[in-house]
């Protein structure tokens, strides 16, 4: 049997690309599956019926779907997504944070409406919705938390200011809830994923047939990594790469402190900035937190 059977599973925006790929095969493999889309362009404007031809796909299988058309990035939106899973399944046990909309243009010519709705959708929409599900699934000591970073978030990328940051952001959410629902077996990670979708074709230049994608850029090459994110045995605070075929972990490191002292100089650490900058022997994680560990 499954691990996840009856499992109650939200995604948001599901209605397609990564999100449609995660749905069905969550539903495959006998979860409830609640799929969210409020079904708009690439670029968040519009709305369609997207999340019922998912869930019309899950149900002709044989598989337990219900369709939330609401926004993420309304505070009344995220809320009615968990609300429906609650009274359609009477929980939430597995929560993957997918909903997204690309808004790309150089810093220098970016209007401050694309970096707001950018920031409503992917950073606040994955705390609203996150949020309204944390205190089920702190109660019943169970719960698992996918948010859908990226590498331009982990490693920059050229004309995605708002969306890199706002995709940083999530690590920081991580970061703090992995810590905060340890003790009650809640465990947080983030994915940055690589797939043709919908999003890809609103970058300039990029012009992929994302209804019958390259069998290598298929959104769902992507899923096993959720699904082991989501997994009874999950890790936590673990930032995962997929795509393509290809798995791989990011972390952030830290070298050794200098200790300078109270007396410290801009001179004083000019003089040892080859040292400050030399990550050659740096460790994953904080070297303070390793330090004050080591004098427990």
């Amino acid at each position: 049997m499954s691990e996840f059977k009856n499992k109650v599973v939200v995604i948001t925006g599901a209605g397609g690309g990564l999100g449609r790929a995660h749905a069905l095969e969550f539903a495959a493999r006998g979860a409830k599956v609640v799929v969210n889309d409020l079904g708009g362009s690439g670029d968040g404007r519009g709305a369609s019926d997207m999340a019922d031809a998912v869930v019309e796909e899950i149900r002709s299988a044989g598989g337990v779907a219900i369709a939330n058309k609401a926004s993420v990035a309304t505070r009344e939106g995220a809320q009615s997504i968990i609300d429906d899973s609650v009274a359609e399944f009477g929980t939430v046990d597995i929560l993957v944070n997918n909903a997204g909309i690309l808004r790309d243009k150089s810093f220098k010519k970016m209007p401050l409406d694309d970096w707001d709705i950018i920031m409503d959708v992917h950073l606040n929409g994955s705390a609203y919705v996150t949020h309204a599900a944390w205190p089920i699934m702190y109660e019943k000591s169970f719960g698992r938390i996918v948010f859908t970073s990226s590498t331009s978030g982990i490693w920059g990328n050229f004309g995605q200011t708002n969306y890199g940051a706002a995709k940083t952001g999530m690590l920081g959410m991580m970061n703090v809830l992995a810590i905060e629902g340890r003790a009650r077996n809640i465990r947080v990670n983030c994915l940055a994923p690589a797939a043709s979708t919908r999003l890809i074709n609103t970058i300039p230049g990029r012009d992929e047939d994302v209804d019958n994608p390259d069998p290598l850029r298929h959104p769902k090459l992507v899923t096993p990594a959720v699904l082991l994110m989501c997994s009874e045995d999950a890790p936590t605070g673990k930032i995962i790469l997929a795509g393509n075929g290809v798995f791989s972990t990011a972390a952030l490191f830290n070298n050794d402190e200098l200790e300078l002292g109270v007396d410290v100089t801009y001179e004083d650490l000019l003089d040892r900035k080859n040292e400050l900058l030399d990550m050659s022997k740096a460790q994953e994680g904080s070297s303070r937190r390793r330090k004050m560990e080591a004098d427990q």
